[in-house]
């Protein structure tokens, strides 16, 4: 091993720079230079396009590619560690450090340790960098002691001097007593890792689980779309079947008109050519026996031409059609999404705005209506979540449109009695936010206090139950605070939201 070994400078020295190998590389002719030194020589020889070894003079066709000597590398560039304090040429590796000393060791200069008496009592400890730190910045002594009073460690003189009086122990003995401490510590610690390594198999189980039903639901839910497109189809192939039987019926009776009326006008055209005839001959007799048979012609009934005017009001019937399905599938859409957003679909329901305009894939605004169920709000339109705000959580809430509330409330807040009783804000059982196009209102209470701030699509609330902590934030590039509430919270929390009419509100995030 390149640590226990003494190196001739010389030899390992560099021919051009005459210093020990930095960064050792070797030409083709198996000399070894420095890098920094063998590219330079080569640099210079770039402009003749000869290249050549300094020392043997064997010249090369092309630039030489340089191979990094390894073996030479870790002889005068990995000594080890720590550096032994007593190597003069070459720092070798130190394999011990002695706390009387005060220096490191490699392997040959720790022998007098072990061969003189004296020293056989020094402390050896395992090589360190840090040496210096067992070392008192004000006496220069090795520190032996710890002071419990100021908890530090410190020298004799120290002991004597301004910790003269303190609680002082050894070193060694504090460390005995830290060691137990410490394992007790590290017990502690192996506990912590055993619970959080439980939650996270929790939490791993709790993603699957998340992953397996929203798989289960999509899938679900792709099919049942599947099916109503299907339907869809099916029904537009059944209208088109009707129409176009209907239309082969009314084209073929007229085809049948056309061809009896075509057979008339033959006939009389030929009657006619006859009666032409007969009005040419000389013949009187002849011409009176023929005239009663030919002069005859019977009326014709009038046909009557019935234009079929209810192909016409089909559109508007299917665009009725339309605006049916739609009021239906933007209600029941609703509902999903509320509940995947924890909102109890028996609470509320969506029904699309009418007369609004088709552009591309824009989604436009909600007005709330109700079902019968008994935990609707009667006379406002709001919504509580299903589920509670446990702990710290953390919303966000996506808005459109002018006139959302963002609240937090207890369960038992009023669902059919005055407006101030069952509004969000108005009472002492709910805390709300009101967002406008540029400006906010927190509201508590009946109590309400404007907040100055510029139009986000989205909104935070963070809400700490122990803490009693309640945090408005507007969500847009950047997070700002619009709100703190500090107080104490006695019954559990859940989301609201109320709209005004026009408006829309989604909770998005929830952590």
């Amino acid at each position: 091993m390149a640590h226990g070994i003494q190196i001739d400078r010389e030899r390992f020295s560099c021919p051009l720079c005459l210093f020990l190998f930095n960064e050792p590389v070797s030409l083709p002719c198996g000399h070894c230079y420095c890098m920094q030194c063998a590219n330079k020589h080569l640099d210079h020889e770039e402009d003749s396009g000869i290249y050549s070894c300094p020392e043997c003079r064997q010249e090369f066709v092309s630039r030489p590619l340089l191979v990094r000597n390894n073996i030479l590398a870790f002889v005068v560039e990995e000594p080890g560690d720590v550096a032994c304090d007593v190597c003069c040429e070459v720092k070798l590796k130190a394999v011990k450090s002695c706390l009387q000393c005060i220096a490191s060791y490699c392997e040959d200069h720790l022998q007098p340790h072990f061969d003189v008496p004296p020293l056989r009592k020094h402390k050896l400890v395992a090589a360190t960098a840090e040496l210096e730190n067992s070392i008192c910045s004000k006496h220069y002594e090795v520190m032996k002691i710890f002071c419990r009073t100021d908890q530090s460690c410190i020298c004799y003189l120290c002991s004597k001097e301004e910790h003269k009086g303190h609680e002082k122990v050894s070193a060694a003995a504090e460390r005995n007593e830290k060691q137990n401490d410490l394992q007790g510590s590290r017990k502690r610690i192996y506990s912590k890792i055993k619970r959080r390594e439980k939650d996270m198999m929790t939490f791993q189980q709790v993603e699957d689980s998340i992953n397996v039903s929203v798989e289960n639901a999509l899938a679900h839910t792709e099919n049942v779309f599947t099916d109503l497109c299907k339907m869809i189809e099916k029904n537009l192939s059944v209208i088109k079947e009707k129409a176009i039987s209907r239309q082969k019926a009314e084209v073929s009776r007229f085809k049948k008109l056309r061809e009896s009326v075509h057979q008339e006008i033959a006939e009389l055209r030929e009657k006619d050519r006859k009666l032409e005839n007969l009005s040419r001959t000389d013949d009187d007799i002849s011409f009176l026996l023929n005239y009663s048979s030919l002069a005859q012609c019977e009326d014709q009934p009038s046909i009557r031409i019935r234009h079929l005017r209810q192909f016409e009001k089909v559109p508007a019937v299917v665009l009725e059609a339309k605006d049916k399905i739609l009021d239906v599938l933007d209600r029941e859409c609703a509902k999903i999404i509320m509940t995947m957003s924890g909102i109890t679909p028996d609470v509320v329901e969506t029904k699309s705005v009418r007369d609004r305009p088709s552009q591309g894939n824009q989604v436009y605004l909600y007005d709330l209506c109700y079902s019968a169920s008994p935990q609707r709000f009667a006379f406002s339109w709001q919504v509580l979540s299903q589920e509670s705000l446990t702990g710290r959580c953390y919303l966000e809430v996506e808005r459109s449109g002018r006139g959302v509330l963002v609240a937090v409330s207890y369960k038992d807040i009023s669902r059919d009695g005055t407006f101030r009783q069952c509004m969000f804000g108005d009472n002492e059982k709910s805390w709300a936010l009101d967002c406008f196009k540029n400006s906010y209102e927190f509201r508590h209470n009946e109590i309400r206090t404007s907040i100055p701030g510029t139009w986000s699509s989205r909104v935070g609330v963070y809400v700490d139950h122990d803490a009693g902590l309640l945090l408005f934030f507007s969500i847009s590039d950047t997070m700002i605070l619009l709100h703190k509430v500090q107080t104490t919270f006695t019954q559990p929390l859940y989301a609201g939201l109320w709209l005004s009419d026009g408006a829309a509100a989604e909770v998005c995030k929830l952590v």
